[in-house]
């Protein structure tokens, strides 16, 4: 299984972003899939995920109402839109796929595919 993340790049604060990531290499009906960061000497932190069916999205406090999670199953890829970006969203950004079915949404541990992340800069 491989994923492959790509959109990140250099934005202003305010601006937006739309990150991407396509799935390759297995069968992921019907798994959740989500969306993790990591900034420089922190942890790694759960953003967004969403369910196989996209009826149930989750979001941490600190991006919600500005990011959107979505997917294509058609196309194997999952997204994340980015709006009102702020200097504290900095950070390399993982996509991932769940293990199984049920579980947790937020917990890096209950992902069981990680793509390579992609590098997402705010400028104040």
């Amino acid at each position: 299984v491989q994923l492959q993340a790509s959109g990140g790049g250099l934005v202003q604060a305010g601006g937006s972003l739309r990150l991407s990531c396509a799935a390759s290499g297995g069968t992921f009906s019907p798994l959740g899939m989500g969306w993790f960061r990591q900034a420089p000497g922190k942890e790694r932190e759960f953003v967004a995920a969403i369910s196989w069916s996209g009826g149930n999205t989750y979001y941490a406090d600190s991006v919600k109402g500005r990011f959107t999670i979505s997917r294509d199953n058609a196309k194997n890829t999952v997204y994340l839109q980015m709006n009102s970006l702020k200097p504290e969203d900095t950070a390399v950004y993982y996509c991932a796929i769940k293990g199984t079915y049920s579980g947790d949404y937020y917990q890096a541990p209950e992902y069981a595919y990680w793509g390579q992340g992609t590098l997402v800069t705010v400028q104040r």
